[in-house]
């Protein structure tokens, strides 16, 4: 899968938006999943991760097809740390195959670099399948090897070190496990934004039918050490040609949840 660079964003206007959202998407039909497991390596290889009105916290409100949530932006050396804690959501299968990622990063909203962890929910076979991860592109993500469920307390951060290496820090506080892994970083990376988001999958090349995750909530969120919000962070809301895909909710201080809306 692949948690693309980039969030092939276009400005949306206040009156676009309004026009938009005033009626959203119902809902797909949906039964629960019969059983849930966790993604396998072969599995991760093959992935990659690149409103009515305007508060006075948002600089700006953004389309994407892929991502959905918060990016702070700057100057190249803005941001060199990204934090956040969330409740890893319950997904909803059909017999479709679906995916979902919530994470972390560094860049990625305006250059090809990104240094990001976080989790997934996928399903595959009509099952339900969670699991955690690490990635620094171009190359796709890492998959760990560990347990992830539904409920599970997850705080994920990303720093730059004054070494110039990147660690980043997933931590699953209901299994009981922390992972970290210390990298190069992107080339070229310029820590020029931070962001949490929740994501389509990119699959293969593609960007894949999105998880029913109903709402995810993110809390704590951070960029330097301070509230996200504080940044006044570009909103960022998913959608395709003809439907929404994910919208998240206003920021208040390093809160926000974000919410799944349709995936066909």
């Amino acid at each position: 899968m692949s948690h693309r660079s980039y969030v092939r964003a276009l400005a949306i206007g206040a009156a676009g938006l309004t026009a938009a959202f005033s009626a959203p998407a119902a809902f797909a039909a949906s039964t629960p999943a019969a059983a849930t497991g966790q993604i396998s390596a072969a599995m991760a290889s093959q992935e990659s991760h690149g409103l009515h009105a305007l508060t006075s916290l948002r600089s700006a409100t953004v389309s994407s097809t892929n991502w959905s949530g918060y990016a702070a932006t700057g100057a190249s050396g803005a941001f060199t740390s990204v934090s956040a804690s969330w409740t890893q959501p319950t997904i909803t299968c059909t017999s479709k195959t679906t995916y979902s990622s919530f994470w972390v990063g560094l860049d990625g909203y305006s250059n090809s670099a990104l240094e990001q962890t976080g989790t997934e929910a996928d399903c595959i076979g009509g099952k339900a399948k969670y699991g955690a991860w690490w990635e620094v592109l171009p190359a796709s993500e890492s998959a760990y090897s560990v347990t992830v469920k539904a409920g599970d307390s997850l705080t994920a951060s990303v720093a730059r070190n004054s070494s110039g290496t990147f660690t980043m820090t997933l931590t699953d506080s209901t299994q009981g496990w922390t992972k970290t892994t210390t990298h190069a970083g992107s080339s070229g990376y310029q820590d020029s934004s931070a962001e949490v988001i929740a994501e389509a999958t990119e699959v293969n090349g593609r960007i894949a039918n999105l998880s029913n995750f109903g709402t995810v909530n993110f809390k704590n969120a951070t960029a330097n050490g301070t509230a996200l919000g504080s940044y006044s962070p570009t909103e960022i809301v998913m959608a395709g040609s003809s439907d929404t895909k994910a919208q998240p909710g206003s920021i208040s201080g390093g809160s926000f949840s974000d919410t799944w809306k349709n995936y066909t």
